[in-house]
C-alpha cells in the first residue's frame, strides 16, 4: 500500500489527540511531522501532549516541533473549560521518550513540503498561526502541497466561541485571513482541484461521538472497559484494560461533560478526527466552492467565516467548503482504524 506522507498542525486538545490516533492507525498514512500550535491550551503543553502520545503509541521518531506562543495579532486565549487543564481531560500521557526539533514548526512546515514536494497532505486542526508564518518563509508552499485540510470556520452556521466565529479561527483570526489570501494568490480558476479543503461547524458538528460509539472502539481492540454514562461520578477513570483506550475514554469523558454541561447532551463532536480523515480520502465529503475570508474587525463578528457563494467579491474561488458527511460511515472507518492499531499496544 502506497502510504501518504501527513504533516499535522494541532493545538492538541481532546479531537486532536483522536484525529492524531486515526493518522498512527491508519496503514495509508505516513506522518512525517507534528507542528506543536498554542490554541486549546499554551504551546508547551501542546508539546508536551504531543510527545506524550507519540510515546504511548510507539512512534516516537515522528519529528515533533514547537510553534509560536501567540496569535499574529493578539493575546493567546486557551480552553481548559473544553479540553481540561493540561488538554486530554481526565487522561494521564507517559512521559516523553524524545526531544523536539531543534527547528520551529514554521520551519518544519517548509522543510516537509520540500522533502515531498506535490505529494505531501498538509492538515490544520488548530489556529492557522504556523501555517501563515510559514508561508512568510515559503511563498510558494501552497503549491507544494499535494492537498490542505483544515478544520476551522462555520458557514451559514452558528459559532462556538461567538455567536458567529468557531475556535479555531477565532483565537487567530489574522492567521486565517492571510492564508486564505495566498492560496487565493497562489491558485486560480485553472487549478480548482488544489484549493485547501474547509471542515466547518455546519459540518463537523453532525459528527457526534457517543458512549456507545466509544465502547464499539473498545470491543474493536480488544480490551476490556466500562461502558461510559451520564450518571457517572464526574471524573470517573477509564477501567479499559489497553493503554491508547484508556488514555481515549478518559480524555472524551471530561469532553462528554462538557457537552452535557452546554446543554447538547452526554455526546462530544469529533471535528479534527473527521479532518483527518479526509485528509487521506477526500470522497467522504461532498464540497462546494466558494471565496472565503475572515472579518477581523467587525465589533461583533470578529473571527467569522464569510463565503462569497456568488461571486459579489468578483475573487477567485480559494477553498471547498464541506457541506455533507456520512457520520455512520466516518466512525465505522475510525473504529476499524484506531481499533486494531490499538491492540498492538496492549
Amino acid at each position: 500500500m502506497t502510504r501518504l506522507p501527513v504533516f499535522a498542525d494541532v493545538d492538541t486538545g481532546v479531537d486532536d489527540a483522536m484525529a492524531l490516533a486515526y493518522l498512527l492507525g491508519s496503514a495509508d498514512a505516513q506522518v512525517v511531522g507534528i507542528a506543536s500550535t498554542a490554541g486549546n491550551v499554551p504551546v508547551d503543553q501542546v508539546c508536551a501532549n504531543n510527545l506524550g502520545l507519540l510515546a504511548l503509541c510507539n512512534t516516537s521518531d515522528i519529528p515533533v516541533s514547537r510553534g509560536a506562543e501567540r496569535p499574529l495579532a493578539t493575546p493567546l486565549r486557551t480552553a481548559e473549560d473544553t479540553h481540561g487543564p493540561e488538554g486530554l481531560g481526565y487522561a494521564r500521557l507517559p512521559d516523553a521518550t524524545a526531544s523536539l526539533t531543534q527547528y520551529d514548526a514554521a520551519t518544519a512546515w517548509v522543510r516537509a513540503a520540500r522533502e515531498h514536494p506535490g505529494e505531501l497532505i498538509g492538515l490544520v486542526t488548530g489556529p492557522m498561526t504556523n501555517l501563515a508564518l510559514a508561508m512568510r518563509l515559503e511563498p510558494s508552499l501552497p503549491r507544494l502541497l499535494r492537498r490542505l485540510v483544515i478544520m476551522g470556520g462555520a458557514f451559514d452556521y452558528r459559532g462556538n466561541t461567538t455567536p458567529v466565529a468557531e475556535w479555531n479561527i477565532s483565537v487567530d483570526p489574522e492567521s486565517g485571513s492571510e492564508v486564505f489570501a495566498v492560496w487565493s494568490a497562489a491558485w486560480g480558476l485553472d487549478e480548482p482541484t488544489h484549493l485547501p479543503m474547509i471542515l466547518g461547524l455546519n459540518l463537523t458538528e453532525r459528527v457526534v461521538m457517543t458512549p456507545a460509539i466509544l465502547s464499539r472502539l473498545a470491543a474493536s481492540a480488544g480490551s476490556a472497559t466500562t461502558p461510559m454514562s451520564v450518571l457517572d461520578d464526574r471524573g470517573s477513570r477509564s477501567a479499559a484494560s489497553n493503554p491508547l483506550i484508556r488514555v481515549l475514554e478518559d480524555a472524551m469523558r471530561f469532553y462528554f461533560e462538557f457537552h452535557f454541561d452546554q446543554g447538547e447532551g452526554y455526546v462530544a463532536h469529533l471535528h479534527d478526527p473527521l479532518a483527518a480523515a479526509v485528509a487521506l480520502d477526500p470522497e467522504l465529503v461532498r464540497y462546494r466552492q466558494a471565496t472565503i475570508d475572515v472579518e477581523l474587525t467587525g465589533t461583533l463578528t470578529r473571527g467569522m467565516t464569510v463565503a462569497d457563494w456568488r461571486g459579489h467579491w468578483g475573487r477567485y474561488p480559494n477553498a471547498h467548503i464541506g457541506s455533507e458527511v456520512d457520520a455512520d460511515a466516518f466512525f465505522d472507518r475510525f473504529i476499524a482504524r484506531v481499533g486494531p492499531f490499538a491492540a498492538t499496544l496492549d
